[in-house]
């Protein structure tokens, strides 16, 4: 675009079109249609996969009771969870501890604590492995004498 088309454009006497160019004919046609944030069908979204291969643990850091349904819910689709109640009040967090004891009881699980108000909730086909540094010493690899 030369100098006066440039001048002309910028006050308003001609429509400014050179732009027009430089734009793919399919890219603006995909835009114009509104699904232009549509995924390739060819990708995995990272929570698809982990679904179908169970690989999730749902956190959940629960305000009051009325939270709990969210726990159950998971843990009821054989998702493990970890509680975090530190955010609660003692005796809501109680009440959160019981429904979980009772969550457990009914589906078989287990419940384990991992710190001060945080708890792990996993179903009965789920494997907990510790990492203490004691059940490394047993083979050996860690013995320095």
């Amino acid at each position: 675009m030369g100098s006066v088309r440039k001048a002309s454009a910028w006050l308003g006497l001609v429509d400014d079109n050179d732009d027009e160019r430089y734009y793919d004919d399919d890219y603006s046609e995909g835009t114009e249609s509104g699904d232009a944030w549509v995924t390739d069908p060819r990708v995995k979204v990272a929570s698809d996969t982990a679904e179908e291969k169970g690989r999730r643990i749902g956190t959940v850091t629960p305000d009051s009771f009325r939270d709990a349904r969210a726990i159950g819910e998971l843990f009821r689709d054989g998702v493990p969870v970890i509680m975090n109640l530190t955010a609660m009040e003692p005796a809501d967090a109680k009440r959160v501890v019981d429904f979980a004891a009772g969550l457990i009881f009914g589906l078989r699980g287990s419940i384990d604590r991992v710190s001060n108000r945080v708890f792990l909730l996993t179903p009965a086909d789920t494997e907990i492995v510790s990492g203490d540094a004691a059940a490394h010493r047993s083979d050996g690899f860690f013995n320095q004498s």
